[in-house]
C-alpha cells in the first residue's frame, strides 16, 4: 500500500515530490523519504510516522535539485523506523530505491548477498535490489535494473535512481501500479494518477513486466527481456472522482479489483517468513492479556458479521478457544455474560457503525478487554479499543463492502495465528505453512479476477430471475451469507444464504426449475474434515438437480466429478481450508455486480442503504 512519486523536470523537486505524497498518503502510514541528486551527490531525508515529520525534515534541512524519488510506507518487512523507510541504498550509496509490494525470496538473496561482502543496514526486503543494482552496475543504471528483475520474485513497482547514472529515473512494474507522466519537458514517476493530475493529464499506464527509462529526452519502455515495447499516452478527462475510480466504471467493479492489494497490506509487516510469527501493532492488550483469555466474543454488522463468522472457524480451528459472535445491535439488548477472561473483538470497516460502538463501550464496562479490526485510522472505533487490527484496504467508495471484507478476513487469519502461536498449539512448521499460504492469495486471487468475463456471460442467464439460494458449509457458510446479502443490497434480487446440511429441514421445499443455487464446494483435499465437507456437498448437489434446480458451483480447479453434476462451474485455486473463503468470496461478489448492471441498477449506491450506519 506504498505510495512512490518520482519527478525529473527544471522545478525544484522537493515541492513537487511532496505534494504527490500527499496525494497517495492514503497508501502509506508508518513513514515516508525522498531522495534527490544534486550536484552528483545524493542527499536522502527519511522519517518515520506522518508525512508531516518528513516536511518538516525537509524544512529543517533543506535539499535541492531537480529530479528524485519520495515514498510513504507501510510497513512490509522490518518495524516502521526511520531506518526501515524509503528510500533505500547500496553499499556506495549512490544507489537508491522506493519500493511497493513485496519480494518473496529476499532472505536467499540478502545471504548470498552478504556471502559477497555487501553490507545491510535495514530489515527490510527492498533493500536487496539496491545492492542487486549495485552488483550488476556497469555504469548504466537501466542494464543493471535489467538484471536485477531477472532475480527477484513477488509483485512490486519500483523507482530507481543513480547519482552515477545521472538525470535518469527508472520505473519497474510487476503487480502493483506504477504510471509515467509527460509534461513540458518535465516527467513523472507515481503509483496513480491522483499524484501527478496537478502537472499533467498526459500518462502512460505500465504493464506487468515494463520497465520505463525517464531522461530528459524523454521516456523509453522494454520488458523484462530488454525488448522495446510502445505504450499509448492516455488523457486523462476524470473529474476528481473519477480519478478516484481509476479508469473502473464503478466503485465497486474498482474495489473488486483492488482486492489482491487490500490483502497484501493488509497481511504484509506482520509476520516473519523465517519462523512464522506474527506481529501486531502496538496495543493495549498484552500476550499475558491473551493467554489469559478463556473466551472471544466477536461483534460486528452486515458484511463484518459475515468476516466475524468467518473468524470464529478460524480461531477455533487454531487456537482452540471458544467463539460467540453477535450482532451489535443486539449484543447489548440481551445482558451478556463477559468476565474478565473474555476479549471482545469488534469488526467494522468504517469505525464509526453506531451499534457496533455500542457494543464496544457494552462489553468495556463489563469488564472485557476490546480488539478492533478496522480500516479506518483515528476511526471512534480505533480510539475506545485497547487494541487495533488494522486492515488497510484503502478507502472503500462503494456501499455494498468487497476488499474491506477481504481485509478483514485476512486480519481475522493472521489474529487466530497469533492467538495460536501465544497458546502453543501450533508448531513453528505449521504456523510457517499457514502463513507461506497466506503469502499466495493474492496472485491467486488475481488468477480469479481473470474470469470477470466469464461471469459477465454468466450473469446474462439469471439477471431476471427473482430469488437465489446459495449454500456452505463449515467455513463456507458465512461467505454464502456474504453473496446472498451482496446480491439482494445491489441487484434488489431476493436471495438467501443457507447451511447446505440444513437443506432437508425446509428449504428444500422452495427448489424448483426456476431457482438458481450456488452451492460453494471447494476443498483441501490435504485437509481430512475438508474432504468430508465437499462429500456431504456433492450429497446436496444431488438433492438440487433431484428437483430440478439450477446449480451454480464453485469448486477447485480439476474437480471433475463436480463440474460434470453441475449446470454451471467456476473454478477457485486451491489453498487450506481457512483461506478458502478470501478466494471464493471473489466470484460472488462479480455474479452480484454483472448481474445488478444488467437489472439497471446503481451498484455503488444502492437505494435505501448508505456506507456507514452511524445512528441505530
Amino acid at each position: 500500500m506504498c505510495g512512490i512519486v518520482g519527478y525529473l523536470g527544471e522545478k525544484q523537486v522537493v515541492p513537487v515530490i511532496l505534494d504527490g505524497l500527499k496525494r497517495l498518503e492514503y497508501r502509506g502510514y508508518d513513514s515516508a523519504g525522498i531522495a534527490v541528486v544534486n550536484n552528483g551527490h545524493m542527499e536522502i531525508r527519511r522519517t518515520s510516522g506522518k508525512l508531516r515529520n518528513l516536511e518538516e525534515a525537509v524544512h529543517l534541512n533543506p535539499i535541492e535539485g531537480t529530479y528524485g524519488i519520495g515514498h510513504t510506507r507501510w510497513a512490509t518487512h522490518g518495524r516502521p523506523t526511520e531506518e526501515n523507510a524509503h528510500p533505500h541504498r547500496d553499499c556506495t550509496g549512490n544507489i537508491v530505491v522506493v519500493h511497493n509490494g513485496i519480494i518473496e525470496n529476499y532472505l536467499p538473496i540478502k545471504n548470498a548477498l552478504i556471502k559477497e561482502g555487501h553490507r545491510f543496514a535495514t530489515e527490510t526486503d527492498t533493500e536487496v535490489i539496491a545492492h542487486l543494482i549495485e552488483k550488476y552496475s556497469n555504469g548504466s543504471l537501466e542494464s543493471a535494473v535489467l538484471k536485477m528483475v531477472k532475480e527477484i520474485k513477488g509483485l512490486f513497482a519500483i523507482a530507481i535512481i543513480s547519482a552515477k547514472d545521472p538525470d535518469k529515473i527508472v520505473a519497474v512494474r510487476s503487480g502493483p501500479p506504477a504510471i509515467v507522466g509527460l509534461g513540458n519537458d518535465e516527467f513523472f514517476v507515481a503509483s496513480d494518477v491522483p499524484a501527478v493530475l496537478n502537472h499533467t493529464r498526459d500518462v502512460v499506464f505500465l504493464g506487468d513486466g515494463d520497465i520505463a527509462v525517464v531522461t530528459r529526452h524523454g521516456v523509453s519502455f522494454m520488458d523484462f527481456s530488454g525488448t522495446p515495447v510502445t505504450h499509448a499516452i492516455q488523457h486523462i478527462t476524470w473529474d476528481p472522482i473519477m480519478a478516484e475510480k481509476g479508469g473502473f466504471k464503478h466503485f465497486m467493479l474498482k474495489e473488486i479489483y483492488e482486492q489482491p492489494r487490500a490483502v497484501r497490506d493488509t497481511f504484509l509487516g506482520r509476520f516473519s517468513m523465517e519462523t512464522g510469527k506474527i506481529f501486531l501493532d502496538p496495543m493495549d492488550i498484552t500476550e499475558e492479556d491473551f493467554r489469559s483469555v478463556s473466551q472471544i466474543r466477536i461483534i460486528a454488522c452486515g458484511t463484518s458479521w459475515h468476516a466475524a463468522l468467518a473468524g470464529k472457524f478460524m480461531i477455533e480451528r487454531l487456537a482452540r478457544l471458544p467463539v460467540e459472535v453477535d450482532y451489535g445491535s443486539e449484543f447489548r439488548y440481551r445482558n451478556p455474560i463477559i468476565t474478565a477472561h473474555t476479549l471482545t473483538i469488534v469488526i467494522t470497516q468504517s469505525g464509526e457503525t453506531a451499534d457496533t460502538i455500542a457494543a464496544q463501550r457494552e462489553a468495556r464496562q463489563r469488564g472485557s478487554k476490546c480488539l478492533a479490526i478496522c480500516n479506518v485510522v483515528g476511526s471512534m472505533i480505533a480510539r475506545e479499543s485497547d487494541g487495533t487490527i488494522y486492515t488497510h484496504a484503502g478507502p472503500e467508495i462503494g456501499v455494498a463492502s468487497t476488499k474491506a471484507f477481504s481485509a478483514q478476513l485476512t486480519a481475522l487469519y493472521l489474529f487466530a495465528i497469533y492467538l495460536a502461536q501465544l497458546r502453543r498449539q501450533l508448531t513453528e512448521d505449521q504456523s510457517k505453512e499457514l502463513v507461506q499460504e497466506l503469502t499466495q492469495i493474492p496472485s491467486k486471487l488475481e488468477t480469479l479476477l481473470q474470469h470477470n468475463e466469464t461471469i459477465e456471460e454468466l450473469s446474462r442467464h439469471f439477471f431476471r430471475c427473482t430469488d437465489f439460494l446459495f449454500l456452505g458449509r463449515g467455513i463456507h457458510y458465512p461467505i454464502a451469507l456474504e453473496g446472498a446479502l451482496k446480491l439482494k443490497e445491489i441487484s434488489y434480487i431476493h436471495a438467501e444464504g443457507y447451511p447446505a446440511g440444513e437443506m432437508k429441514h425446509g428449504p428444500n421445499a422452495l427448489i424448483d426449475e426456476n431457482l438458481p443455487v450456488v452451492i460453494l464446494a471447494p476443498s483441501d483435499p490435504r485437509d481430512p474434515q475438508s474432504r468430508t465437507l465437499r462429500e456431504k456437498t456433492v450429497s446436496n448437489i444431488k438433492e438440487v438437480k433431484a428437483r430440478d434446480g439450477i446449480v451454480i458451483a464453485l469448486g477447485n480447479a480439476g474437480d471433475t466429478e463436480i463440474a460434470e453434476a453441475v449446470d454451471y462451474f467456476l473454478e477457485v485455486p486451491e489453498t487450506n481450508a481457512l483461506l478458502s473463503c478470501i478466494l471464493e468470496v471473489v466470484p460472488l461478489q462479480l455474479l452480484a455486480y454483472h448481474v445488478a448492471i444488467r437489472r439497471g441498477c446503481d451498484v455503488d449506491q444502492p437505494r435505501n442503504l448508505a456506507k456507514s450506519v452511524t445512528v441505530e
